[in-house]
């Protein structure tokens, strides 16, 4: 490891100008490459004190050995030369877009005599028109089979060609229309060529001009009585319509663009691209990257906008690039997509309108190449394998820990206070094996008392499990506390044996639970080798507590804290930092997401089962329908808790036991809050002049705030 002080150039020596500056290790080898306005400026952030630096910036600068910069005229020729470095040298240390698959393009071979329509992949040629990307190349093949009729091009290779032309008969696609044969000079090269140029004119988004002209001489074939003619006119325009159906219309003004999206976390971010030309989504790409400095999303759209147009001229670069976040500065990198084009090009963020509606679809598309990509990842085996022997070393384990188990808390304000359990075993998460808890020991909003209680129960529950299967070593004492208050089964009823289990959620959804010799499922019987918890100190104190109470002592305990992605460990004063490309932060932080989600699905659940509940809900022997009866013919609750016992029994199915009972529970219950108009504070009355609740739908009281405000208060 380096000592940046040991090559920082000396005082004076860097110029104060624009340029390009290069960073290499000790084999001369090219780790980052980065552009200045003021290269004293920019340098002298890179030779500070350690410790001020991200940890990102600190391991480049340690990795170097020496720093060089070029000088240049303006910020514009400063972008050009980083990117030409960035594609001479690849630098460990930049930013570097892959693709996460290689996009098929429709394209038409213009430099040769006798131009060819073809899907290629790969680098592009010169004298070659592409169109796309497209997604699939099946979706290209279809496209083109639609057009062959109208825009009957060469579609075969140079050896089946060369082959017709020898003797003297065309292919299959020649006896069916769907192919010109110049092999056999049916089709002189300057129609030929002529024929290739009007259908490159269709697929750049000209296509009005031949409708019209299809549609002209429909009529005119139909007006002398060539109906067969006609038809066959009919059926060319139902199928370039049919193509072009293909590519929805997304923009009314027949706009070409870019729109470029990134999703990004702390350590990586996809890019998508949709590419509209002629108001229509003509194609779409995306790219994965390793956030392996720090940097911002306008430096990531710089970026992309880099790799997206860096060999690119002409229209190839649209009049119009929609992205999420401004470079900064936006003046050079627009002035080179300028140069590239060879006429203006706007740079923008879309405010409002079609344009800003359809930037949300290519935002959704980017979260989920990046979810996507983080899936594959996850799964590979190497990968995973490296990640849990990193989490051992950081945590100082014996071994890997093989099984993760990680809590969360989470409620609305204090009420609804749930927790989830998620498991990981080998890297991968293990559904069947997830739990959800309600927190009863105590009311109000305590996530550190929470923690306590859920550990506690759900090691209970492996002691009991381990007492029960006689596993227990030699003078070891068995914890037979019973379960948890509140646990409950996921349908909300216990199970038949009469244990009482904890929520399980999504439990089943990759298959069955293992189970015990008498065929019931184990649901606490593995303990893991590592506890994980949502939170810092105080969350991993309060874990430990529970652990030392039942006198577990071969479980390790750690914390993930959100807002530094920092590692604590119980009675450590200073965190673990874990080096952010690390594959152990990056498994641990799926594994503390993947709680989070667990836990405020079910928090929104049972939020959501409150506000339809009804005091009707626990009359005994009281179903649905007849609730709904009893509804229908009172009209509210309210009216129905003011009914005579006689009055109820006048409701179809409802006998004198019944309604005695109805009229009891009723009388027990505590009438509902009134409902409040959040916009003037007023609160609603019936028609009677009572305050009454009111829904947003059939069983859903309208609670205050709006939607985002509500979603705000989550944790």
């Amino acid at each position: 490891m380096a000592d940046p002080s040991s090559y920082r150039p000396r005082p004076g020596e860097i110029p104060d100008s624009p340029g390009v500056y290069r960073f290499r290790d000790e084999h001369r080898r090219v780790i980052y490459v980065g552009k200045a306005k003021s290269l004293r400026q920019r340098l002298a952030n890179y030779f500070q004190d350690l410790a001020n630096l991200h940890p990102r910036t600190r391991t480049m600068v340690t990795t170097a050995a020496s720093v060089e910069w070029t000088v240049v005229s303006t910020e514009v020729e400063a972008l050009q030369l980083e990117y030409s470095w960035i594609k001479e040298f690849d630098p460990r240390f930049n930013v570097k877009y892959r693709d996460d698959k290689s996009y098929p393009y429709l394209a038409v071979t213009m430099n040769e005599e006798f131009p060819r329509v073809q899907v290629m992949r790969g680098h592009k040629k010169k004298g070659v028109r592409y169109f796309g990307p497209y997604g699939h190349a099946w979706a290209i093949r279809d496209t083109v089979d639609l057009l062959l009729r109208v825009f009957p091009v060469r579609t075969c290779s140079a050896g089946v060609f060369k082959n017709a032309a020898r003797t003297g008969r065309p292919c299959l696609l020649g006896y069916i229309g769907k192919c010109s044969a110049p092999c056999v000079e049916r089709i002189s090269p300057e129609d030929h060529r002529e024929l290739a140029e009007e259908f490159c004119d269709f697929m750049a988004g000209r296509t009005g001009t031949y409708l019209r002209r299809l549609e002209r001489q429909m009529a005119d074939a139909a007006e002398e009585m060539e109906y067969e003619r006609a038809a066959r006119l009919r059926d060319d325009i139902g199928a370039l319509k049919k193509a072009m159906e293909k590519s929805a219309v997304v923009l009314a003004d027949a706009t070409d663009a870019d729109l470029i999206a990134v999703a990004e976390d702390e350590l990586e971010a996809a890019v998508q691209i949709f590419h509209v030309r002629g108001g229509r989504v003509r194609g779409q790409r995306g790219w994965v990257t390793d956030k392996v400095e720090e940097i911002t999303t306008g430096a990531l759209v710089e970026h992309a906008l880099q790799q997206l147009y860096g060999e690119e001229t002409g229209d190839a670069v649209p009049k119009e690039v929609l992205v999420p976040a401004l470079p900064d500065p936006v003046e050079p990198v627009q002035q080179w997509l300028t140069e590239r084009r060879g006429s203006g090009v706007s740079l923008r963020i879309p405010q409002r309108g079609d344009k800003k509606a359809l930037m949300a679809t290519v935002e959704r598309n980017a979260q989920q190449a990046l979810v996507l990509h983080k899936t594959k990842r996850a799964s590979d085996l190497t990968t995973r394998s490296r990640a849990l022997e990193e989490i051992a070393e950081a945590l100082d384990l014996d071994s890997a820990p093989l099984r993760i188990e990680c809590y969360d808390i989470s409620h609305l304000q204090g009420d609804d206070v749930v927790a989830s359990m998620v498991v990981f075993e080998d890297g991968l998460a293990r559904k069947s094996e997830y739990r959800r808890f309600q927190i009863k020991g105590f009311a109000g909003q305590d996530d550190v008392r929470s923690m306590h209680e859920v550990i506690t129960r759900r090691f209970r529950r492996y002691l009991a499990e381990k007492e029960r299967t006689g596993e227990w070593a030699d003078g070891q004492d068995a914890d037979t506390a019973g379960p948890g208050v509140g646990d409950v089964a996921s349908d909300g009823r216990p199970p038949a044996d009469g244990r009482v289990v904890p929520d399980d959620g999504e439990a089943l959804m990759d298959g069955p639970a293992l189970k015990d010799d008498d065929g019931r499922p184990k649901r606490f019987a593995y303990p893991p080798q590592l506890v994980v918890v949502d939170g810092g100190q105080p969350q991993v104190a309060a874990a430990q507590r529970a652990l030392d109470e039942l006198g577990i002592d071969d479980i390790a305990v750690c914390g993930l804290a959100k807002r530094l992605e920092e590692v604590w460990l119980p009675g450590d004063d200073d965190p673990v930092v874990l080096p952010r490309t690390s594959e152990g932060l990056y498994l641990l932080q799926r594994v503390r997401d993947e709680a989070h989600r667990f836990a405020i699905t079910y928090q929104r659940v049972k939020r959501a089962k409150r506000f339809r509940s009804s005091p009707l809900d626990d009359v005994p022997g009281l179903g649905e329908t007849r609730k709904q009866a009893l509804i229908k013919h009172f009209g509210s609750v309210k009216k129905l808790r003011a009914a005579t016992i006689d009055q109820i029994c006048e409701v179809p199915g409802i006998g004198r036991k019944t309604a005695e009972t109805v009229a009891v529970a009723l009388a027990r219950a505590t009438p509902a809050a009134p409902a409040v108009n959040t916009a003037t504070g007023e609160i609603m009355e019936d028609e009677d002049g009572a305050p009454e609740t009111t829904t947003d739908a059939p069983g859903e009281p309208v609670t205050a705030g709006t939607p985002d405000e509500r979603r705000g208060q989550e944790r």
